[in-house]
């Protein structure tokens, strides 16, 4: 049974007829999973993108159970040609599609010259051409309907001009702001909304991957920590509101603006 959505999202409305879908990138875990969370609390149907079934399934099951949304998983590694492409054509055929979330994404360490090309390629791929790809096929629907939201996840690593070990992340990371301002101009006066969202460190699995394997959390204090929770809810805030660089939490947004100054 579908439960009564929850109130608070702006964009938040009584829908005539069937509710409205989002589909989510990265979605099996961390600020991707978040996202279906919130977004059903909100009585938002599901389509949940990650690269293996099992987490997807586990995640669709908690969420058709706890909120009586429709939830439907689809496997594809957005790494590669073959898995966008299976994306973009889900994207296109959902007639309710009215959030876009392109959350997926991974990090590495290490310097340029003694980087594998290979991780390289399949990171740039993922964080430029399967968001590019995937908000491209968005588009024809949500101007048609004259209502969209499209949140691409960056990082405040965009905000960086040194980063040893980090050229590719940061670079990617600031072509989503770019992209994301310059297609919001585009697309003025449609009704579609697009965020760049810019969070700091999140307690995520995303530091527990082998690439950060001398990673320490406890290098950094826990005041610098925020959790997936509170930077998807701000998030969904600021969606509509025409704030496109969207940096979540007030030491965060002091940080962006001194990096900006200074050019860090």
């Amino acid at each position: 049974m579908r439960r009564q959505p929850a109130a608070g999202f702006p964009w938040h409305r009584n829908h005539v007829g069937e509710p409205p879908v989002a589909l989510i990138t990265g979605a099996s875990s961390g600020i991707g999973a978040e996202f279906a969370r919130q977004l059903a609390a909100y009585g938002y149907d599901l389509v949940l993108v990650a690269r293996r079934a099992e987490g997807l399934q586990i995640l669709a099951g908690e969420l058709e159970s706890a909120f009586g949304v429709q939830v439907e998983f689809l496997p594809a590694d957005l790494a590669t040609d073959g898995g966008v492409s299976v994306v973009e054509a889900r994207v296109r055929s959902l007639d309710r599609l009215e959030v876009l979330v392109n959350a997926a994404g991974f990090g590495l360490v290490g310097r340029l010259m003694h980087a594998d090309p290979e991780k390289q390629q399949r990171m740039v791929y993922l964080h430029v051409m399967a968001t590019m790809r995937l908000t491209q096929a968005a588009l024809p629907g949500m101007v048609a309907r004259q209502r969209g939201a499209i949140v691409n996840v960056s990082s405040v690593a965009a905000f960086l001009r040194r980063g040893r070990g980090s050229v590719n992340y940061i670079a990617t990371k600031a072509y989503i702001n770019v992209f994301s301002q310059v297609l919001q101009a585009e697309l003025r006066g449609t009704g579609v909304q697009v965020q760049a969202l810019c969070p700091g460190f999140t307690r995520t699995g995303f530091h527990e991957t082998a690439e950060y394997a001398r990673f320490r959390r406890e290098q950094y204090p826990a005041f610098m920590w925020q959790t997936a929770e509170e930077v998807v809810r701000g998030s969904l805030a600021a969606v509509g509101n025409g704030q496109v660089i969207v940096v979540p939490g007030a030491l965060y947004r002091l940080l962006v603006a001194i990096m900006r100054m200074v050019r860090v």
